[in-house]
């Protein structure tokens, strides 16, 4: 049985599928349930600085002139629940080039709402300054110490000041 021949770091991990712009499946992500390190494990060969988590859906908004750039997989879905569909997620806290040109190839804006931490903070500031050169950019202030997969989708909404 292939349950059987699993191994205990594989079973005690949930699976993020992960699509390129197209809608094609690229790759398959696992995240640790259980706080076994790695966290997150990626396959090899795979390069996430090369895509955005959930773009493919993103870009089918009626709206999808503006989106919304969070951190992880997690927040991107809480946002995504919370009324906002054209989220997308950079799998970190940096923007890499070919993230960049994925972005200003396909929106016209974006909201920037990575983690209320001081890592997520410093990186906004610098995600931000180098978005503005191509992109408008508007910052949804997440409150210290917490991340968006943490907010309420009342509180989520209160950060854009708008009903989704």
């Amino acid at each position: 049985m292939l349950h059987e021949s699993r191994t205990l770091a594989e079973r005690t991990r949930i699976v993020i599928p992960i699509h390129s712009l197209d809608g094609a499946l690229v790759a398959y992500v696992g995240r640790s349930i259980d706080a076994r390190e790695p966290r997150y494990r990626f396959p090899t060969g795979f390069r996430k600085s090369h895509l955005l988590f959930n773009l493919h859906r993103a870009v089918k908004e009626p709206k999808c002139g503006t989106v919304v750039i969070v951190e992880g997989f997690f927040d991107c879905m809480k946002v995504h629940q919370a009324g906002y569909k054209s989220v997308v997620a950079v799998m970190g806290s940096t923007l890499s080039e070919p993230q960049m040109e994925l972005l200003r190839e396909t929106f016209r804006q974006t909201v920037l709402m990575l983690d209320g931490d001081n890592a997520g903070r410093a990186a906004t500031a610098i995600v931000a300054a180098r978005l503005r050169r191509w992109l408008s950019v508007k910052v949804a202030h997440v409150p210290l110490g917490r991340q968006p997969d943490q907010l309420s989708a009342d509180e989520i909404r209160s950060l854009f000041n708008e009903e989704p």
